[in-house]
Parts: structure tokens; C-alpha cells; sequence
């Protein structure tokens, strides 16, 4: 099958959705041997959000894909397509999409989960794209939705201190228009960085027993100074990749929404592209590292706050545990 010539995929609509409790700095000191002035000196967050013991990675995705049916002004039986990116799904099967599905009342559309861990939205966003391109489907929905709480050790402050829950979701549309909406993305993955994050207890390779819950391998595990500088190196050259695969230059980027794990990260995207921190949107602060939910928070943000016109070339940036990597290039309609 061949893609339906001159049409294009846009970003029609954007949501996003934070679970109410808030989860400052100093709330975790009073669990763990940290402080707000060391957290945020060497991560730039201040607080995250956490979600209640009874909601769950659909739950806060169906209020975000809600929110942004509403913003595209369309209906939900309008969509055609859920994909979810998430490593922390309601259960192991059926996939958290197809709970979204019933949650939000939608027909029998095709609906599946895609986990690329941080980078999980620009992939789902990937995909959905290029199912729409070849299938002429109008509608879809792509979500990055997280409960890190869940998968958290609160007793590491290596790593509890990083992670918040939370979902963020855009509808995609078909419209015969050249040059316009997601113009490209590139994808990239190194499976010889497994190990340095990862959640090693629970699948097939170490199932769950009393061994690995005493262990905490149910749990995220991570290397943080490796992961910083395979983050830095990957997230520039993909970003220089795409921008030069579409002909335009740092000076024609409006605005670049990256993943939000570290201050230290963006900034030395920032210095690396040569873009200033002013073009970037960082909401890090306030919600923590949401994994595939970080991107569409922080694009729907933007957007309600008009950061956002007519014609700006958006560039979305990731990286993830995998390691996976992910660039997306954006004209807005």
C-alpha cells in the first residue's frame, strides 16, 4: 500500500491532564535524606504530581484524550485510531489503549499500547502517522500517559526524587494540504544501553517473586551519569538529523518542546543546538520526568498559553530507556 498523495497530518487538537495532589521537595525529604535546594540544583524540579492509589495510567489518559477531542472540535466517534505510549500500563494485557477505548465510549477502532519508555510519544505519534497516511484514516488519537508512582522506589533518592504522574494527549488529522502539520520524525534506538534504565523485575526474564519485590527490581533502576551523557549526545543529533533531512536550520525553529528529565539536559540541548532557553518550553519544574506523558503536557501547555501560531516549525525531542531516541519536526496548521 502506497501513502495518499499530497495529504498531510496535523495536530488538531492538544489535552493534557495532572492528577491533583501535589508532591513538593519538601515533602520528600521528610521520606528520604534529600532537600528541595539539592533537588532542584541538579534537576530543576520543584514538585511533581502524584496519582491516587485508584487511578490508573486510562484514567488519566481518557481526561486528556477528552480534552483534546474538545480542542479539535470534533467528536469522540470522530476518531479512528488510539495509540498509547506507556511503560506503565493498567495490567500486563489487555493494552491501556483499548481500556481508553471503553472509558471514552469509542466504536471499534483499532487500539494498541507502543512503549519506548520516554521517547514513547514521538514513536506512537510515528506510527499513528504513517497508519493514517496509508489507510486514510481521519482521525486519531495519540497519548503519553504515566503512573511512575507506581514503578517508583521510594526509598532511592537517586530516583523518587524525578518522577510524576500525568497525561498528555493530541488528535491527529488528515487534511489534503501540502507542507504542513508533523513534516518528519526520526527514530532511533542502541540495545546495548538496557541496563543503564530499566524496571529489571516482572517480565519474562525475572518474574515476580518474593526475591526481586525485597530487591526492589520492580522498580526503576537507573545510571544516572551515563544516562545524562548518552541523553545529551542523542537528543542533539537527532534533533541536527532532522532539521537537516527537512532543510531548515536552528534560526527556523519557533519553539522546541523537549523531554522533561533534567534542567541540565535542556540546557545543554539549548547550548548545543545553538537555540536559545527562551525557544524552549520547560514546565520540568513543576510536574517532574512524566516519561511518554512529558512531551504532550508540555505541548498542550504551550499551546493554551500562545506560544504557539500559525506557521511555527516545532521540534519535539526524547530519549528514553532502551536507550530509544526520537525527533519530530511540527508546521503548525
Amino acid at each position: 500500500m502506497t501513502q495518499l498523495s499530497g495529504n498531510s497530518v496535523i495536530i488538531s487538537g492538544t489535552g493534557s491532564y495532572a492528577p491533583p495532589r501535589i508532591l513538593s521537595n519538601d515533602d520528600l525529604s521528610k521520606v528520604v535524606d534529600t532537600s528541595d535546594e539539592w533537588i532542584r540544583t541538579r534537576t530543576g524540579i520543584r514538585e511533581r504530581r502524584i496519582a491516587s492509589d485508584d487511578e490508573t495510567t486510562s484514567d488519566m489518559a481518557a481526561h486528556a484524550a477528552r480534552e483534546a477531542i474538545k480542542n479539535a472540535g470534533l467528536e469522540v466517534d470522530d476518531i479512528g485510531l488510539i495509540v498509547v505510549g506507556t511503560v506503565t500500563p493498567d495490567m500486563p494485557f489487555p493494552n491501556t489503549a483499548c481500556f481508553v477505548q471503553h472509558k471514552l465510549g469509542l466504536g471499534k477502532v483499532p487500539a494498541f499500547d507502543l512503549e519506548a519508555a520516554c521517547s514513547g510519544f514521538i514513536y506512537s505519534m510515528d506510527v499513528a502517522r504513517s497508519l493514517m497516511l496509508v489507510k486514510g484514516t481521519k482521525h486519531a488519537l495519540v497519548i503519553g500517559a504515566e503512573k511512575l508512582s507506581s514503578i517508583t522506589n521510594w526509598e532511592d533518592r537517586t530516583t523518587c526524587v524525578l518522577f510524576g504522574d500525568g497525561a498528555g494527549a493530541v488528535v491527529l488529522s488528515l487534511v489534503d494540504k501540502p507542507n504542513v502539520g508533523v513534516l518528519d520524525a526520526l527514530l532511533g534506538a542502541d540495545g546495548r544501553e538496557t541496563g543503564i534504565l530499566c524496571v529489571p523485575g516482572g517480565g519474562s526474564a525475572s518474574p515476580y517473586t518474593v526475591e526481586t519485590i525485597e530487591r526492589s527490581l520492580h522498580t526503576i533502576q537507573m545510571q544516572g551519569n551515563q544516562v545524562f551523557k548518552i541523553a545529551v549526545r542523542v537528543m542533539c543529533q537527532s534533533a541536527l538529523d532532522i532539521l537537516e533531512k527537512s532543510g531548515l536550520t536552528a534560526e527556523d525553529v519557533s519553539l522546541v518542546v523537549p523531554h522533561q528529565a533534567n534542567n541540565r539536559i535542556i540546557e545543554a540541548l539549548s547550548q548545543r543546538l545553538n537555540i536559545g532557553i527562551d525557544r524552549f518550553k520547560v514546565n520540568l519544574d513543576r510536574y517532574g520526568n512524566t516519561s511518554a506523558a512529558s512531551i504532550p503536557i508540555a505541548l498542550d501547555e504551550a499551546y493554551r498559553n500562545g506560544r504557539i501560531k500559525s506557521g511555527d516549525n516545532i521540534l519535539m525531542v526524547a530519549f528514553g530507556g532502551g536507550l530509544t531516541w526520537a525527533a519530530c519536526l511540527v508546521r503548525w496548521q
